[in-house]
């Protein structure tokens, strides 16, 4: 049985895809499980030398260049090479956890015998290429991914702990860029502004932090990194910016005593992780959303908050009444 996997992004969402892919390579180990990706997060699927963990093979698919530029003769080259990459393999099932209409697509022109996806994906339009349509089973998006792949594949899942790829020259790095140090990650920044604590508020944390002994960064991945570079300025220079990608923030994170931050990529990487966490809610819902894996964790969320997708850029204002104090307090209760 040769099934592919199709979840593009982004970090939070392959996280929670692959306990359920993760599952599946336990219960079924001679099955051949390949997955589609962003390049971007491709690395937390693959070591350096291209080895999968719960898969064998991952396609990139350049989702970040097709928006560029999506009628460009790169982009067109990028899509027909995945389109010719993907069809070689003959692939049975194709399952989309990812729900929307480029999903779909990508899945569609995988040309596997079966196709399936979520009766009601992210993007309604997305179900129109489905050949298979199941019903969302589960309260978080953990389980709903284990209860679709498992249908999809006749095999019952429940969805279990990952381990990570680990690069030598990136533990390298965090093992010089940390050094002994207890060092406290704020991850300040998220898909879309409604899920942020205020900069000011993440500068705040950084100096009660700072007092209580520990090295506060930001990560970021870039240099010229608005946002970080702004909870340094408003910490006074009690938190310090380190650049990474996301292999570097694996083994970043792996070095942290906690992470602190909202519904965001790293905040779900340091769950999966096993590594403490506060993790900061607003308009989304810890219930559906929120950090899992091994570690312990502390969600805060007010009860001000109305759980909305919508990708707006007001403040939330359940999130806003979040109190630093309380975030120090739930970084104390962890440590």
């Amino acid at each position: 049985m040769k099934v592919l996997i199709v979840r593009v992004g982004a970090m939070g969402d392959v996280l929670h895809a692959l306990p359920a892919v993760a599952a599946l390579h336990v219960a079924r180990p001679d099955w051949v499980v390949d997955w589609v990706v962003d390049p971007r997060w491709a690395p937390l699927l693959v070591n350096g030398e291209g080895q999968g963990l719960a898969v064998r093979r991952v396609h990139l698919a350049e989702t970040k260049k097709w928006s560029k530029a999506p009628a460009s003769p790169a982009t067109l080259r990028s899509v027909f090479e995945l389109r010719r990459a993907l069809r070689s393999e003959s692939y049975d099932l194709a399952v989309d956890m990812q729900g929307t209409l480029r999903s779909a697509v990508i899945g569609r022109m995988s040309g596997s015998k079966q196709f399936a996806g979520y009766s009601d994906p992210r993007e309604a339009m997305a179900a129109k290429f489905y050949k298979t349509k199941l019903e969302r089973k589960g309260r978080h998006v953990i389980e709903q991914g284990a209860a679709l792949l498992g249908e999809a594949c006749g095999v019952e899942l429940k969805p279990i702990d990952v381990e990570l790829p680990h690069e030598e020259w990136a533990d390298e790095w965090a093992a010089e860029e940390v050094g002994l140090r207890r060092t406290c990650l704020l991850a300040a920044s998220a898909g879309w502004p409604a899920k942020c604590w205020a900069v000011e508020n993440f500068g705040r944390l950084a100096v009660d932090l700072k007092a209580m002994g520990m090295d506060v960064v930001v990560n970021a991945p870039r240099k010229e990194d608005a946002l970080a570079a702004a909870v340094v300025a408003a910490s006074n220079g009690a938190a310090r910016v380190v650049v990474c990608n996301v292999t570097g923030l694996i083994a970043l994170v792996r070095r942290t005593v906690v992470v602190v931050g909202g519904d965001s990529g790293p905040t779900h990487l340091a769950a999966a992780l096993g590594i403490p966490v506060v993790a900061l809610f607003g308009p989304t819902d810890p219930e559906r959303n929120g950090p899992r894996g091994p570690g312990a964790k502390v969600v805060l969320r007010d009860a001000a908050s109305v759980t909305s997708y919508k990708r707006t850029t007001a403040e939330d204002a359940g999130l806003a009444r979040i109190s630093v104090d309380a975030v120090v307090e739930a970084v104390r209760g962890l440590l």
